[in-house]
């Protein structure tokens, strides 16, 4: 694909209301500042229209997800593994693919995942649903 039609290399889609997935993201975005290979789309963000994905809003939720220019759609530890490579971490990214790191960095991603919204208080009455978030004033 031609370089100048399409400059980024990830599209990311983060949970906006999660505070440790802002952080990141927040990190991301001042690592990709002056490179802009990378499109950050808030999820948690009222405009936010999953049509436009063609992915519901609680699969969005239950793991990052992240869209490459060609359209595909990626999940989990390889979303983090194409921003590290779109900043410029590509030796990090290529030593996460390593038999045993993979495995270890898959099933702690699973981990976080599944306990992410209880892990950043987002639970209420015992119930962890995703529920998108009302309009902001």
């Amino acid at each position: 694909m031609d370089q100048h039609m399409n400059p980024w290399e990830i599209e990311v889609f983060y949970d906006g209301a999660c505070p440790l997935c802002v952080r990141e993201m927040r990190f991301m975005m001042r690592m990709d500042r002056s490179k802009g290979r990378i499109r950050f789309t808030d999820i948690a963000d009222e405009r936010f229209d999953e049509s436009a994905v063609g992915v519901s809003y609680a699969t969005l939720m239950d793991k990052i997800h992240g869209r490459l220019p060609t359209g595909e759609i990626i999940v989990g530890v390889e979303v983090f593994r194409k921003l590290y490579e779109a900043i410029g971490w590509r030796r990090i990214a290529a030593a996460s693919r390593l038999p045993g790191l993979s495995h270890a960095l898959d099933l702690g991603y699973r981990i976080f995942a599944k306990y992410r919204l209880r892990m950043t208080g987002r639970c209420k009455d015992g119930s962890c649903a995703a529920v998108r978030m009302p309009e902001r004033a």
